[in-house]
């Protein structure tokens, strides 16, 4: 379990730090001296509140880049120089729900929708594990046809992840909405590692602006009861949608109390069809800090650099942040989409391996081997699954 971010904060007499002001910040009643902070978690010092937001407000140019650094050197002690890589199939975007900022809400009705059929699905499967990734993320919509179908439907899901599995010999990540605790244990029983379902925030406020309709703590009870079952936990929010500062440090908090193994942030790109297209979009900057500061709480989880939003002209910066898993790699010509951007440098082939293989020279890393991958998975699972039964 990852412990709460409770350790002292380092701080500095204001007076006698003149000379380095621009790195110095009052936050409330703590006055913080960046070199200081940064060297506290660079040590494997735990966080607090206000540290948090203090690292997630800096604003000059140059601190932000010793927070970049800061995090890149946690990311060294603890993976080297190895990312992941995962190929996303994105195999049905009917859903149920109205998110305001997705694209695939029930509610968009011009949107074209698809269903992928099994064999569609394990082709594409089979031709991304070809290309070298570690995992195969299976995600959908929260798709009524599934959902209406009860027992039998969440059958059909888990036994598909069985299949994928066995196809491609990767462990296979579900991203299906909000499960009920006996689809979570289908899914369970079927060997699946991962189970993805990003609250995109925790401050419940900002989360029914967001998904109205949807109940909070039951998206919160089914990432706890996944744990439990000894899967792990990819936890996500949003960036870019009004939140503040304090409800970004509220996520950091609930994503330590989750022991989320992934926790990734991903920014809003407005969507035609949702009720927050006309939102003017923000630039990359803010989720590039957020996952370094995710880098410097969480040294030694998954952190995705996605190449959802800016594609692989947003990879280099994600990296240089400190992210160590390039996530939705998508194989082109299969009629496949993205989330974000649903179609962006997916059929000209920028979403591969080969694409990817240059931005990661630059940067002084190299992709992991697919065995080291699966031992990390492994080793974790097994401790989940202690966790999962002390806790019953």
């Amino acid at each position: 379990m990852l412990p709460f971010f409770k350790a002292s904060v380092p701080k500095m007499d204001y007076w006698v730090k003149r000379a380095g002001m621009e790195e110095i910040m009052q936050t409330e009643s703590n006055v913080f001296y960046l070199p200081e902070v940064l060297q506290h978690l660079v040590s494997g010092g735990k966080a607090d509140r206000n540290q948090i937001k203090f690292l997630l407000n800096l604003s000059h140019d140059a601190d932000i880049e010793k927070l970049f650094e800061s995090a890149r050197k946690v990311r060294e002690k603890h993976f080297g120089d190895k990312v992941f890589l995962y190929g996303f199939l994105y195999f049905s975007t009917f859903c149920r729900n109205n998110c305001r900022f997705c694209q695939y809400r029930e509610a968009n009705h011009a949107l074209p929708r698809y269903r992928k059929n099994e064999s569609d699905i394990l082709a594409a499967a089979r031709e991304m594990a070809d290309t070298g990734v570690h995992l195969i993320d299976l995600t959908m919509g929260e798709d009524p046809e599934l959902f209406s179908d009860g027992d039998n439907g969440f059958e059909r899901l888990a036994d598909l992840c069985g299949q994928v599995q066995q196809e491609t010999g990767l462990p296979v990540m579900i991203s299906p909405g909000v499960m009920p605790e006996n689809a979570l244990k289908m899914l369970s029983h079927a060997g699946v590692a991962w189970y993805a379902c990003y609250q995109e925030t925790h401050t419940k406020e900002l989360y029914s602006r967001l998904r109205p309709g949807q109940d909070f703590e039951a998206r919160m009870d089914a990432k706890r009861n996944a744990g439990k079952l000894g899967m792990l936990i990819e936890e996500g929010l949003l960036t870019g949608v009004g939140e503040s500062v304090d409800d970004l440090a509220t996520s950091m908090e609930m994503m330590a109390e989750l022991d989320a193994h992934q926790v990734r942030v991903m920014t809003f790109v407005p969507q035609e069809g949702t009720p927050m297209s006309d939102i003017f979009p923000s630039n990359n900057l803010k989720e590039r800090m957020i996952i370094a500061v995710m880098r410097l709480l969480f040294p030694d989880r998954l952190i995705p650099a996605s190449l959802d939003v800016d594609g692989l002209d947003g990879l280099k910066g994600r990296l240089d942040a400190g992210a160590n898993v390039i996530t939705s790699i998508v194989p082109p010509k299969k009629g496949l989409a993205g989330v974000a951007n649903n179609s962006l440098d997916i059929d000209d082939a920028r979403r591969t391996h080969d694409s990817i293989s240059p931005i990661l020279d630059t940067c002084g890393l190299t992709v992991a081997d697919i065995g080291a991958y699966a031992s990390w998975v492994n080793a974790h699972m097994k401790t989940r699954m202690t966790v999962g039964v002390q806790d019953k």
